[in-house]
């Protein structure tokens, strides 16, 4: 069985950081490519950031500069680190692990940024 929890969505003031994780199991984590897409009200989801199995990395342009995607290979646990947060990075934010076979999506988690 599959499972995604993710954590640390929550509200933060501009200029802030967050720091999203995603523990996974029921996968084989460490042939996995992890990212991270976001979704606002109205709007198709979008990719933020994604990282292969080998531990390149690709990001929105959005993203470059502010945020940084890792993975612990040892803890199936994929994470995104989140500076400079601007009110446009408010969404949810949603886990995703793809192998050559089958994609899994977490739940999401909101961030909000907002004074």
């Amino acid at each position: 069985q599959v499972q995604f929890v993710e954590s640390g969505g929550g509200l933060v003031q501009p200029g802030g950081s967050l720091r999203l994780s995603c523990a996974t199991s029921g996968i084989i984590f460490s042939r996995c490519r992890l990212g991270w897409y976001r979704q606002t009200p109205g709007k198709q989801r979008e990719l933020v950031a994604f990282i292969e199995s080998g531990g390149s990395t690709t990001y929105a342009n959005s993203a470059k500069g502010r945020f940084t995607i890792s993975r612990d290979n040892a803890k199936n646990t994929a994470n995104l680190q989140m500076n400079s947060l601007k009110a446009e990075d408010t969404a949810v934010y949603y886990c995703y692990a793809a192998t050559s076979i089958n994609s899994y999506w977490g739940q999401g988690t909101q961030v909000t940024v907002s004074s």
